[in-house]
């Protein structure tokens, strides 16, 4: 029921009574029900209470992880020490799934009740060491929503967290670089600072060889070192570069735009575009953060410029952001085959899409001076257009391109004048009678002609429309009044019974400042002034440019507006700290987990000098010790020779064997008077017991290779295995030798 949407807490009593059952997967439903019911039901949910601490001591770590995620989704404020506790004991469980699980309970109990916070701190430090990968992901969670500002916790666990973070969860790595970017910005210098100083030294000596200069910006570079810290953290974040995980990888973008030198944010580039084969959601987000990157630094993604290229398959919103870095990479080497692309994408049926790249021809002809004449006639070209759409928005476009250049398209303001009859939208017609009002010296005889025609339709029009007719009527009043005078008042007459307050209070102040009478002041003696001085020239930027003061990746970048919760990044220091906070003493790091892994062992005490009365003991035993492995190598070299004799002939394997059984003997009498010899003859009897040993050893060898050698070679491969079991026994009689007579020596010495 609950998986098909239905309501299913009715049921809660009879559900709850299951929480006590032995089979694991009944109680696992029972817990996915509580989790989702418990909030709802209380007072219900506080009868299951004492199963759940009775589950938080099972011996499966799944029952006690589950336990205490329904015991932490209970939000009930009675329960807050009773979870506490709970959290407490998970935290030095012996199962990384239990202590991860009680990192996620910290963030419910914070929400529940933030008086705990103290408290809860506590644990966080405590789990901030521990080792696992399960959990650091969890704990960093937990620290960035109880106390992110508390940087002294990260300190000591800096450098783990760096190396721990190849092995985290996907989703681990993405919080743990948040936390990590931040951390960075407060306690490393900005190494943007040695970059800034090689372009302005650049600027200054363009005129320097190519040589001279790479050696001096090689100086000013080597002043600058980068803390080793700093270098771990890019050098570990790198690899995460190839991650599949699309959060994993912009965290990664967002990591090395704020904290990597220029010169080393280039490689997270390739990595982006990657990410362009993804969904459409992705694609958008991925987009957003390249179109801000784009604007300060073109050259990270002018290699992959046609990749950028729209297909007829994308969305609107992705046409329009691809479109937008377009414009941000366009350069005098790329115009021309960014300006054919922009051809194409104005014959798109999508209007939207298509103005949108109207506005962007107009951006490059803004930013490209070279190419301003070029674009400036395609869009006049558009002005014959079919579809309104983008006749509107290519009139808009051209009068911001001819502020900036009004002396030299007189030609195109009259055009315009001729097309305004033709064109319905309000934008399109606004920005028309604007041009015409702005340089009405320069057309004296269509400007009267367009203020005509306008005042017949002047009720009729938008509001934006009749504020330009105002103005235009205005200018024309101050330049031309003779022709114009009776045509102005009657405009002003119509505007000052406008059902918009907006047109009747402008009508009242035009009336005011050009028309003199009595009550008229001295600012109308500048009302020529004010009209028609000259404006400065619009600014083409791209939207995305006030968008820089927000971290990437985050959601107030996305939204362009600051979200709940958002962490603004501080900024470089001019110093920095002391980097020894980051150092971890070796005796305090093998302390930490000893309640967790169990007390060590502890070692035997060892004695460095022996009493006389213990002299003789280790003598006898000594010596008795070495005869027993001499006797135990000779058995295992008896047994491997009958092994190998009965692979042979009948007569030979009867002779062998009894040459090991008779060899056999010596060894157990030389063990019988070891271990009966006294005390004043434990030396001779060693030494002798190694020279007959070794002369034994010697004839079991030399009878061993003899039946090699008759063996036939249809037992090849079983001689070779009695080769190597030969040199492993030679080297296990070489090595108890050794030690017999280190041991003797030992003896001498004492």
């Amino acid at each position: 029921m609950i998986a098909k949407g239905k309501n299913a807490s009715e049921l809660f009593p009879a559900v709850v009574k299951n929480v006590a059952s032995k089979n694991i997967e009944i109680k696992k439903l029972v817990y996915v029900y509580l989790m989702r019911y418990a909030e709802e039901q209380q007072d219900l949910a506080l009868l299951s209470i004492s199963t759940f601490q009775r589950a938080l001591k099972d011996p499966n770590q799944l029952i006690r992880a589950s336990a205490l995620r329904v015991l932490s989704s209970i939000r009930v404020p009675i329960i807050v020490p009773i979870m506490m506790l709970a959290i407490k004991e998970a935290s030095s469980d012996l199962s990384p799934y239990v202590r991860k699980n009680a990192a996620h309970a910290i963030q419910k109990l914070y929400s529940l009740d933030p008086e705990q916070k103290e408290m809860l701190i506590e644990v966080i430090e405590k789990l901030l060491k521990d080792k696992s990968t399960l959990v650091a992901g969890s704990v960093v969670m937990a620290f960035e929503e109880v106390c992110p500002d508390r940087i002294d916790l990260i300190h000591r666990n800096y450098r783990k967290l760096c190396n721990l973070l190849v092995d985290v969860e996907e989703w681990g790595q993405v919080v743990i670089i948040h936390m990590l970017t931040r951390y960075a910005r407060t306690q490393f210098v900005s190494p943007w600072k040695v970059d800034e100083v090689v372009d302005e030294y650049n600027e200054n000596n363009f005129y320097e060889s190519d040589e001279e200069q790479k050696e001096k910006d090689q100086k000013l570079k080597s002043t600058y070192t980068m803390d080793p810290d700093h270098r771990l953290l890019l050098r570990n974040t790198k690899p995460l570069l190839q991650s599949r995980n699309a959060a994993v990888v912009m965290a990664v973008a967002q990591l090395y735009w704020h904290l990597a030198p220029k010169s080393e944010a280039g490689i997270v580039s390739k990595s982006l575009v990657r990410l362009l084969r993804s969904n459409r959601e992705v694609q958008y987000i991925v987009l957003q953060n390249i179109a801000t990157m784009s604007i300060q630094r073109k050259g990270m993604f002018e290699p992959f410029l046609k990749s950028f290229y729209v297909r007829s398959t994308d969305p609107t919103m992705i046409k329009t952001l691809k479109l937008e870095i377009l414009t941000n990479l366009a350069n005098e080497a790329n115009i021309s085959t960014l300006l054919r692309e922009f051809q194409t994408y104005v014959k798109s049926q999508d209007k939207q899409f298509a103005a949108a790249t109207i506005q962007a021809i107009g951006r490059c002809a803004t930013n490209i001076t070279e190419v301003t004449d070029t674009c400036l006639n395609g869009l006049v070209c558009l002005l014959s257009n079919r579809d309104e759409i983008v006749v509107a928005e290519s009139v808009v476009v051209i009068k911001k391109l001819l502020q900036t250049q009004p002396a030299h398209h007189g030609e195109i303001i009259k055009h315009m004048a001729k097309l305004l009859d033709n064109i319905t939208v309000p934008v399109a017609r606004a920005s028309i009678l604007w041009l015409i009002g702005e340089y009405c010296e320069r057309v004296p005889k269509i400007a009267p002609d367009v203020l005509r025609k306008t005042a017949k339709s002047f009720t009729n029009e938008d509001d934006l429309v009749k504020l330009q007719i105002l103005n235009l009527g205005a200018k024309l009043y101050l330049t031309n009044s003779k022709q114009t005078k009776l045509l102005t008042q009657y405009v002003l007459n119509l505007g000052k019974y406008d059902q918009s307050y907006d047109i009747r209070d402008r009508t009242r102040f035009i009336r005011q400042l050009i028309v003199p009478n009595e009550k008229s002041g001295a600012l109308s003696k500048y009302a020529k002034k004010i009209f028609l001085a000259q404006k400065p020239a619009p600014l083409l930027e791209s939207p995305f440019k006030d968008r820089d003061h927000f971290q990437l990746g985050t959601l107030s970048h996305t939204l362009n507006s600051q979200a709940t919760g958002y962490l603004e990044l501080s900024d470089w220091p001019e110093v920095a700290p002391d980097p020894s906070v980051r150092n971890v003493d070796v005796a305090e790091s093998a302390k930490e987990w000893t309640g967790i892994l169990g007390k060590p062992k502890k070692e035997k005490p060892t004695e460095k000098f022996y009493s006389e009365s213990e002299e003789e003991e280790d003598e006898s035993t000594s010596s008795s010790g070495k005869c027993l492995e001499r006797n135990l190598h000779l058995h295992c070299l008896e047994n491997w020779s009958e092994s190998d004799s009965e692979s042979e002939k009948e007569d030979k394997d009867e002779g062998s064997t009894d040459e090991s059984s008779g060899s056999s003997s010596p060894s157990e009498e030389s063990t019988d008077s070891d271990s009966d010899s006294g005390e004043s003859t434990a030396k001779k009897t060693s030494r002798a017991a190694d020279e007959s040993d070794s002369e034994d050893i010697k004839k079991k060898a030399e009878g061993i290779s003899k039946k090699r050698s008759a063996s036939s070679s249809s037992d090849t491969e079983s001689s070779s295995s009695e080769g190597s079991s030969s040199g492993s026994k030679s080297e296990s009689d070489s090595r108890s030798d050794s030690e017999s007579g280190k041991s003797s020596k030992i003896t001498k010495v004492k």
